[in-house]
């Protein structure tokens, strides 16, 4: 089955807690505190993988979670960092925040996209000594990992999407143009997943051609079948609609054309600004006042026009060469551009207000783990991103916290890795 829509909830591995020990050694007086840092957490990689051509495999696994950092020991040992989580994902996968909807990552080039980064390992107890406290008992816990729920949305990568009702020809024409062979229902009028092939011009040039399965009207909108592949059309630089210009199907080929275009438009907007080129498929059953008639339409739309018989590759020829010319002035295939996930978004997917204070002399330490996600994406330099941290810290109670805790002004407030000299 052709999957291309999955769920996933990915969380990247803890940081391991820093250890509380002290150095113990024969002919050594107060070897002093000497407990090692917790190691990484893993982080969760996603790559893509051209063996891959289905989302099929999240239908059955929708967590994943990286290793966790092991915790540090005695003698300064640094706790192991948690193995990394690599998924593997089709070419063209597209993942999205669930709720938010933003494009995290574009996975069509080679390079690893780390979505989820692992939690830093927390520091051990000889980080804390000092002139005044030599024999610190206590170390920091590690850093949690980064959690998501995303979406996984599978995008061909192509460079012309053949469109077209059913039974039209798509299927033939691909077949007859590259090495690409569909896969055809048992019912008459549609290939029953996306198919692509490589049409070849030279041996220097080729282009990647694919065969959308058939729209009906109200694909746009989720009638039929042809909706659920609609996505795929959203990367093509072009366009190529075929058409059965004899009306073979008791259609009236001008009606098809409008039906269609009008569906793209609903879908996306945008792919009815796409680059296109007509092809009126099945002339050998068509009249010439059918030929006539349907010439005269598309040209008056200002589109190129072709005339072709698939089957027995009449015309098809002459298609081709016009497709590859009008790539050649195209820009290349679309890639999405990650977006930021908006702050409101993250502050609302906190699990709880929850968080911890706890208190060394004049240092005070914030635990909250739904604040890490709001810290990464705050930019402290920035005076804006920074009035908004203090807006959080205030609506969640942390301020209040501190306070009750007995904080006052000029004492030091690490939260995680921000550390800052508390202001009234």
């Amino acid at each position: 089955m052709f999957i291309d829509y999955a769920k996933i909830k990915i969380r990247a591995g803890n940081g391991g807690n820093g250890a509380v020990a002290f150095h113990r050694e024969k002919f050594v007086a107060s070897g002093g505190p000497d407990g090692g840092d917790g190691g990484k957490g893993g982080d969760v990689v996603f790559v893509a993988d051209d063996h891959l051509s289905t989302l099929t495999d999240f239908r059955y696994q929708r967590s994943y979670k990286a290793e966790n950092g092991a915790n540090g020991s005695g003698n300064r040992k640094t706790g192991r960092s948690g193995k990394d989580l690599v998924i593997k994902v089709p070419r063209g996968t597209v993942i999205k925040e669930a709720e938010s909807g933003v494009v995290l990552a574009d996975i069509s080039g080679d390079e690893p996209y780390v979505l989820a980064k692992g939690g830093k390992g927390g520091w051990g107890n000889q980080h804390f000594a000092s002139s005044t406290r030599q024999t610190p008992r206590f170390a920091r816990d590690g850093y949690p990992g980064e959690e998501w729920e995303v979406i996984l949305e599978l995008k061909l990568l192509a460079d012309v999407g053949l469109l077209g009702y059913p039974n039209v020809g798509k299927s033939t024409l691909i077949s007859v143009v590259s090495e690409a062979k569909p896969i055809i229902a048992d019912y008459h009028f549609t290939t029953i997943t996306p198919v692509l092939g490589v049409v070849r011009i030279d041996a220097e040039n080729s282009f990647v051609m694919a065969d959308i399965p058939g729209l009906i009207e109200g694909a746009g909108e989720g009638v039929g079948l042809g909706h659920r592949f609609l996505r795929h059309v959203e990367r093509c630089r072009m366009l190529v609609h075929i058409v059965d210009v004899a009306g073979s199907e008791g259609r009236d080929p001008i009606d098809d054309f409008n039906i269609i275009n009008e569906e793209l438009k609903k879908f996306n907007p945008e792919l009815a600004e796409c680059p296109q080129i007509v092809a009126a498929n099945k002339i050998d059953l068509a009249t010439d006042a059918q030929l006539m008639r349907f010439r005269k339409f598309i040209e008056a739309q200002g589109l190129e026009y072709f005339e072709i018989c698939a089957p027995i590759n009449i015309g098809v020829k002459e298609l081709v060469n016009a497709v590859a010319a009008k790539l050649a002035t195209l820009p290349p295939i679309k890639r999405y551009e990650a977006e930021e996930v908006p702050m409101e978004i993250l502050e609302s997917k906190k699990a709880s207000t929850g968080f911890k204070v706890t208190r060394d002399g004049d240092t005070f330490y914030v635990e909250a783990e739904w604040l890490i996600r709001i810290m990464n994406k705050t930019d402290m330099d920035d005076y804006e991103s920074m009035q908004y941290f203090q807006r959080v810290l205030e609506s969640s109670g942390i301020i209040a916290g501190l306070v009750e805790a007995g904080v006052k002004e000029g004492d030091t407030v690490v939260i995680y890795d921000l550390e800052f000299d508390y202001v009234p």
